[in-house]
């Protein structure tokens, strides 16, 4: 950054950049680290042969006077100084004061969750073993499993070393918290660590530091862990586990048996978090990361400064939320103004001292505002930058290319800078001279950095020089390491030696949640009729009597108040499917809605719900995609229809019909009693120029005045006159009515003049607004007279046609509320300033139960095969049958068997001639081809839900064409991934069996997203939300990077009483991911971070009973595993993908870079899970919804594969592994008598146990619920011979 007028600055008075060679009138020299270290050993009395042999040294700088004058008046600083009048903070607008929503209810993580388990073991390895150095006596602190371990300096004496001996590592913070990271003051008096004690958000946490070393901190030293403190130690956690709340002698108790009686709290963050803390050289203050989300769960860091109170006035200390002093800023990208600052997803982060007033740190200096995975860690990612905090003058130390540079360490001298750096296919430990600018590759023996992705346990665990700069003390491949440095002729550290391990033992023992578990016997599901319990496409009549909606295709109506089921709304075409419902205007028996025909697109017809007469519109403009059809109030019978065409989509493509966009309008005559004529022609349609985004989600349309047309989108609501001609543009007159801030829905009542909004995924009202008013919830910035109108939440909103009655779903609810009621609650909606008086208003609301039922996949299979098939058992004999019961490939393989299917179970399994099979039946000859139970993908993605129109889905169709007849998806909308399940299940379309935690519970500052979960209650209403729309087949929620570990622990309180599972995004972080396991989630989604895993992580995975869904083709720590597949495979011309799959998305997949395979972590991370596996872990295969669909199923099973796991084990990991981890097991997974017939048949040339994995693509048969495909051409094969589905034209050949 460049300096002006640095020739004014006194150098006497401000601290340098540790820099080579100082830039003429730049920065003034800083006082040495080592004369902290020199005051320190002053203070403490060091024997004086120790301070002869520090001060000694030739290569040490003179010791200058430790008094330092930070700033003096009249001088003139550069801009680039924060004391500079024109200095521009890019930080300057933002404030910081949105998120939380709410404050967080009081919470313990250590009291207030049950953790009965207690799981002991002892290693003598570790993972990411992040560490410090006594300044004074050499001991060694390092943190492993959340808890922080001391090692005494002789483990890396001499004779230590080269006798190998183990030295026992003492735990000196131990318990429920996740604390690491720990960092001596330069005393050595104190130690700084991370911990999410408390509320669990990381925060950083000082406390005192015993002269006595190791042995004085010891938590289980023999003289504080009598047999009697054991006993009642024991006591004591059984009571916190049985629920019994502490006492506050048993909270202090607690607190000394873990080593954090004396603890203080420095830092005091709710939602942003700390990491990284490092002494100030005066012991008076700390630097740290401070990390901030933007709308992606992607933490950036800047450098806070935190005071750090004395050893004797730590009872009066007390710390502000988000106290502490910004140092550094994030940096906007060229174009983005200070308003984007939260966007910024690219920070400053591994922050220390190098003086009194400059720093040095590391940054990603690739990605310049977004967040890029994939990176090329050979050309460097991260670069170390030094600044001076007073000139605000920076200089790169080390450039990211090649290799990259990060986690810079300073010797205690500060003249030499250690850093890591990938060189090849070896990570190297790099000494720089901070005098001569020459760089010293000193080891290549360390674990590959993580430079690659978002490290918020830093792209490389912490590491220290020794007291006397004479080794190196870092953590690799599972060890510690002593990396002996030495003095060349130039002053220079180099290479001292050979490395070697610290050699360690640790006893460690872990309190464990009960995991969490979901137990569902799909079977019932299949019995009879599925009720639907979610709706969309919600619309009320004139009056908010009467409500129409889509129910997974089919347009039903609904009479408010009524206990009568839905009636469903007359049709032309009853077996098509229907969408987009409304009245038309001041007619409540009459309703247009659209129906959809995947070969001619969008029609609209008119009900009548009297008389059941059924009108089709002509005269719409040719072939398109039409929505949200409304027809005007009026006397008479000509009325204006107004409706969105919309363009192309994922489902229908965009080959066909995607022109002249935008708001249409027309005129049509409703029949009367005189009407004899079925078709009602729509004339001088024609398109209008608005305003208007066809796009959005929330669009609805609705009529003020039959030539008034009203607009409700997600953020703003306005008016169209159709009475005054368009202007010169060709736009017709807008008047903007409202506009929300941040809100999902958003619809305007004209005769209110209110607005109801969906807000951070509740239903709120505010009344008396304008286009200037920002309607959003935020306490203490919402309008005036906000009400909450929901308790736990809803969709699809709507006013009234006369605009007097709100409405809106929550599953197989419609709520309703007359707007004149809220008056009844107006003091209490004034008074409740946090939820606006939901208390009083949901006693006011109308609550209708919708009853929906559709026949489900086995019943309408049992009735085709009545009416159609010959036979109703099937046999498919002469099979290699493996059939995953026994978790064992010996006891699971039968040659020569005979699978029978009966009404879509397995009605026998066993070998030949031992299985009856009826006469009639259907004889299925496998030529001693493989079955095995179908798959299910654990972690599956797709994008159809999303697309407005009811088009047969060829994601669904690709997915069970490679196999998946089972899907578990764990981000998807609440409400429409269970209209997509009831249109599969229905019959609407072909698919596998869908399942989906709802949408996420996310943790960043995404609007539509973000939930706090700051008390029990919003815990509630956050699961409410998501079982409400799927009933029995909602069994899983998924936790997405919430900060806060009380949040986490609230949901998985409620789940337990839900019966949900929780599928948590392991997000990239270590530390977090360590706590999912140790609190009971059910499994981690992705892999952990560090693809290496070491004993000490590997045993607490496998011991806990959570499970893994490693997701290797999106792999965290190098190159996605996705390109390897598009790289070395003919994926745009591959025979069958381009008969099922869009052909622009493979063709987009024709070229890939060459990526070497020591770049891509996947292998290590295969690795890891085959090690955990064979200990007993559950692991799923997860394909994460990457391109090609169904074949990186396949790829994802291969990678499964190369770390260790054989043929059988990667089936178990498709199959029953994440049938019994989604408790499913009494259903799916094996093919067992009893269970569902969803089966997998190969050809018989393949052999499964021993072969190619890869040739699981190539299977010849796939049976989901007894119907057989053929799975070449999704050609049914039985109970229906012959029929296939028909798919929207989404290829242009």
């Amino acid at each position: 950054m460049p300096v002006r007028d640095t020739k004014e600055l006194s150098p006497s008075a401000k601290g340098e950049l540790p820099l080579t060679a100082t830039p003429p009138n730049c920065v003034p020299p800083r006082r040495s680290r080592f004369s902290s270290v020199l005051i320190t050993a002053l203070k403490l009395s060091i024997p004086s042969f120790y301070l002869v042999s520090l001060l000694s040294r030739n290569f040490l700088p003179p010791v200058p006077s430790p008094f330092r004058t930070w700033q003096k008046s009249g001088l003139k600083y550069p801009s680039s100084s924060p004391f500079s009048p024109d200095y521009d903070d890019p930080a300057s607008e933002f404030k910081d004061d949105v998120f939380p929503i709410r404050p967080h209810d009081p919470w313990d993580i250590s009291t207030d969750f049950p953790h009965p388990r207690t799981l002991t073991y002892e290693v003598e390895e570790g993972t990411w073993l992040r560490l410090d150095v006594h300044p004074i006596s050499g001991d060694i602190v390092f943190d492993m499993v959340g808890d922080i371990y001391c090692l005494p300096a002789s483990s890396y004496s001499k004779a230590s070393l080269m006798s190998g001996i183990k030295t026992q590592a003492v735990p000196v913070l131990t318990g429920i918290p996740h604390d690491s990271d720990p960092s001596f003051s330069p005393e050595g008096d104190r130690l700084a660590f991370k911990s999410d004690a408390g509320l669990g958000v990381d925060n950083i946490w000082v406390m005192p530091w015993a002269a006595g070393g190791c042995s004085a901190m010891d938590v289980r030293s023999p003289s504080a862990m009598t047999a009697e403190a054991i006993a009642l130690k024991d006591h004591d956690a059984d009571l916190l586990a049985r629920g019994v709340k502490e006492t506050e002698e048993r909270r202090l108790k607690r607190l000394s048996l873990e080593g954090r009686l004396a603890a203080v709290r420095i830092t005091n963050e709710t939602y942003n978090w700390v990491s990284d803390a490092r002494w100030h050289p005066l012991g008076t203050k700390l630097i740290a990361t401070k990390w901030y989300f933007s709308s992606r769960s992607l933490g950036a860091g800047e450098g806070w400064e935190y005071e750090v109170p004395a050893l004797d006035d730590t009872e009066e200390f007390r710390v502000e939320v988000n106290a502490g002093k910004r140092l550094v800023s994030k940096v906007l990208p060229l174009g983005w103004t200070k308003a984007d600052y939260i966007e910024q997803q690219i920070g400053h982060e591994q922050f220390s001292w190098s003086a009194d007033d400059a720093i040095v740190y590391s940054k990603n200096v690739r990605d310049e505002g977004t967040f890029q995975y994939s990176k090329d860690v050979h050309k460097g990612i991260y670069s170390i930058f030094g600044r001076n905090l007073t000139s605000g003058a920076e200089e790169t130390l080390v450039d990211a290319f090649p290799g990259g540079a990060s986690r810079p360490t300073l010797s205690r001298d500060g003249r030499t800078l250690a850093f890591v750096r990938r060189v090849r296919d070896k990570e190297a430990l790099v000494l720089k001279d901070l005098q001569t600018g020459t760089l010293h590759h000193v080891w290549h023996g360390l674990t590959y950095d993580l430079s690659t992705i978002y490290a918020p346990m830093g792209t490389y665990p912490s590491f220290a020089f020794d007291p006397f700069d004479e080794a190196v003390l870092i953590w690799a491949a599972g060890q510690i390491y002593h990396i002996p440095v030495s003095i060349n002729a130039l002053g220079e550290r180099v290479s001292g030696g050979t490395p070697q391990p610290v050699g360690f033992r640790a006893y460690i023992e872990l309190k464990l949640a009960e995991t969490t578990r979901a137990t569902t016997d799909i079977r019932e599901l299949e019995q009879g009729e599925q009720r639907l319990h979610a709706f969309t496409q919600l619309a009320l009549d004139e009056t908010g009597k009467k409500a129409v909606f889509q129910a997974a295709g089919i347009t039903y109506m609904q009479t408010v108040g009524s206990k009568v089921p839905a009636q469903r709304a007359p049709v032309a075409y009853p077996g098509a499917a229907y969408y987009s419902p409304s009245f038309v205007g001041g007619e409540s028996q009459l309703i247009i809605h659209g129906r959809w025909s995947d070969t001619h697109f969008s029609s609209f017809e008119i009900a009548d719900l009297n008389t059941g007469n059924v009108y089709e519109l002509t005269g719409l403009p040719p072939m398109g995609r039409y929505f949200n059809p409304v027809v005007s109030g009026g006397e008479g019978a000509i009325r204006t229809i107004a409706f969105v065409k919309t363009g192309g989509d994922l489902l229908t493509g965009d080959v066909v019909a995607t022109a002249h966009t935008g708001l249409w309008i027309g005129e049509i005559t409703l029949p009367t009693d005189a009407t004899t004529s079925h078709t009602i022609a729509v004339t001088n349609s024609r398109k209008i120029c608005t305003t208007i985004s066809s796009s959005d989600d929330a669009l609805k349309l609705g009529f003020i005045s039959p030539s008034k047309l009203l607009v409700h989108q997600s953020d703003r609501a306005f008016a169209v006159d159709l009475s005054i001609n368009a202007d010169e543009w060709g736009r017709y007159t807008e008047e903007n009515l409202a506009k929300g801030h941040s809100t999902d829905e958003l619809v305007f009542s004209n005769s209110t003049q209110g607005a109801a909004i969906v807000n951070f995924q509740q239903v709120y009202y505010a009344p008396n607004v304008n286009s200037s008013t920002d309607l959003w919830s935020k306490p203490g910035k919402a309008p005036g007279g906000l009400a909450r109108l929901s308790l736990d939440g809803g969709h699809d909103l709507v006013v009234s046609g006369d605009g007097n009655v709100v409405g809106w779903f929550l599953g197989p609810y419609l709520h309703t509320i007359p707007i004149s009621r809220l008056s009844t609650c107006s003091q209490a909606i004034k008074e409740d300033m946090q939820t606006f008086g939901v208390k009083c208003v949901t006693n006011l609301l109308d609550v209708t139960e919708v009853d929906v039922r559709y026949e489900s996949e086995v019943t309408r299979l049992r009735r085709e095969v009545r009416a159609l098939a010959n036979a109703d058992v099937v046999a498919f004999v002469n099979a290699t049958i493996l059939t995953m019961e026994h978790g064992d490939v010996h006891q699971d393989l039968i040659n020569g068997g005979t699978v029978t299917l009966r009404d879509g179970l397995i009605d026998a399994v066993g070998r030949d001639g031992e299985v009856p099979i009826p006469t009639g039946a259907l004889i299925v000859q496998t030529d001693g081809g493989y079955i095995i139970p179908g798959f299910i993908d654990a972690h599956a993605h797709w994008s159809g839900t999303d697309v407005k129109y009811p088009a047969t889905s060829w994601e669904m169709e690709t997915f069970l064409a490679y196999g998946v007849t089972t899907m578990h998806n764990p981000s998807l909308h609440n409400s429409l991934g269970f209209v997509e399940r009831a249109r599969v299940e229905s019959g609407l379309m072909v698919g596998p069996r869908i399942f989906h935690t709802g949408q996420v519970l996310y943790g960043a500052s995404s609007y539509s997203y973000h939930l706090d979960i700051a008390s029990t209650q919003e815990a509630k209403e956050a699961l409410t939300r998501i079982k409400a729309e799927g009933g029995s087949t909602s069994w899983s929620y998924k936790n997405y990077n919430l900060p806060a570990r009380a949040s986490r622990q609230r949901l998985l309180l409620q789940a337990k009483e839900m019966n949900m599972a929780c599928v948590p995004e392991g997000g990239m972080n270590f530390d977090w991911d360590q706590t999912y396991i140790v609190d009971g989630m059910t499994t981690v989604e992705h892999n952990i971070p560090v693809s290496v895993l070491y004993d000490d992580i590997m045993t607490l995975y496998v011991m806990s009973g959570t499970g893994s869904t490693p997701t290797h083709i999106v792999d965290y720590g190098g190159p996605m595993g996705e390109q390897l597949l598009w790289a070395t495979e003919d994926i745009p011309n591959d025979p069958k993908l381009r008969r099922f799959t869009r052909h622009d998305i493979l063709e987009g997949l024709s070229e890939s870079t060459s990526r070497p395979t020591n770049s891509m972590a996947l292998f290590n991370v295969s690795s890891s899970i085959a090690k955990m596996v064979h200990r007993g872990l559950s692991a799923h295969i997860g394909a994460h919804g990457e391109p090609p669909l169904g074949l990186m199923y396949h790829q994802e099973m291969a990678f499964a594969k190369v770390g260790g796991l054989s043929n059988y084990e990667v089936i178990r990991a498709a199959t029953s592994h994440a049938a019994t981890t989604f408790g499913l097991e009494k259903s799916l997974g094996s093919v067992s008598q009893g269970k569902l017939a969803d089966l997998v048949i190969f050809p018989s040339e393949f052999n499964l146990v021993d072969g190619d994995i890869r040739q699981t693509r190539d299977i010849r048969f796939v049976v989901r619920g007894g119907r057989i495909w053929d799975a070449k051409t999704m050609t049914e094969v039985w109970p229906v011979k012959g029929r296939r589905q028909v798919l929207p034209p989404f290829n242009a050949e």
